[in-house]
């Protein structure tokens, strides 16, 4: 492999890596859905960029599907949703934007830690797309931890799905069905949890995790 492809096949994963540091780092509804829509775009760059560098078309079917659903349609989707349920603007977070950033730094820390040398027998491209691809599921998976409103942990959920979507490129022989079958679970996820949202506003007025928790003591 030229070091040029190399090069390009770093930066973008790179990239993915820091807009989900600026997903994290959000506290507008519109915005980080904005930032989803970006996070996606990148990862559709960077799946083109391995369809080409391994020779496998059908990546690039997987980059049009990327681009078409999660770059376009659902963060659309999910604006909709917003406006529709008028819902708060400011994403309430457990913890302070400062904290959430330094654990979102260890995050990437550990994974580079664990992920480097365990797959050290790899290719070097593959070796890094897999440990970067790790941070951006861990920084999902923060995101989803340190967010209660429900429409964010969707954005954060599907952010982690993209790190799932970059390993999964940068491991030579994957499956096209394979990658399509995890991309339309992707969208069934979207569907259900959009109704879901619908629900939760029906019964509570709010989409507020701690509503349901509210709601859970009250049963007990």
């Amino acid at each position: 492999m030229n070091p040029l492809s190399y090069d390009v096949a770093k930066l973008l994963a790179g990239m993915l890596v820091l807009a989900s540091f600026l997903m994290l780092y959000q506290v507008r509804l519109s915005a980080l859905l904005n930032m989803l829509g970006v996070h996606a775009f990148i990862l559709a760059l960077a799946v083109a960029w391995q369809a080409t560098i391994q020779h496998a078309p059908e990546l690039y079917i997987t980059a049009l599907i990327t681009l078409v659903f999660k770059a376009l349609l659902i963060p659309a989707a999910l604006q909709r949703i917003v406006t529709r349920l008028g819902l708060h603007r400011e994403i309430e977070a457990i913890t302070g934007i400062g904290l959430s950033m330094l654990a979102g730094i260890a995050l990437v820390a550990l994974s580079l830690e664990v992920m480097l040398p365990v797959t050290a027998h790899i290719d070097p491209v593959t070796r890094e797309d897999i440990a970067l691809a790790l941070s951006v599921v861990l920084i999902g998976l923060l995101m989803m931890v340190t967010r209660r409103n429900a429409v964010s942990q969707v954005a954060a959920f599907l952010s982690l799905e993209n790190g799932i979507d970059l390993a999964a490129a940068g491991a030579e022989g994957m499956p096209l069905v394979v990658e399509i079958s995890v991309a339309f679970s992707a969208l069934m996820a979207f569907l259900v949890i959009g109704i879901f949202l619908f629900r939760i506003r029906e019964r509570f007025d709010t989409v507020d995790i701690r509503a349901l928790d509210e709601f859970r003591g009250d049963r007990r």
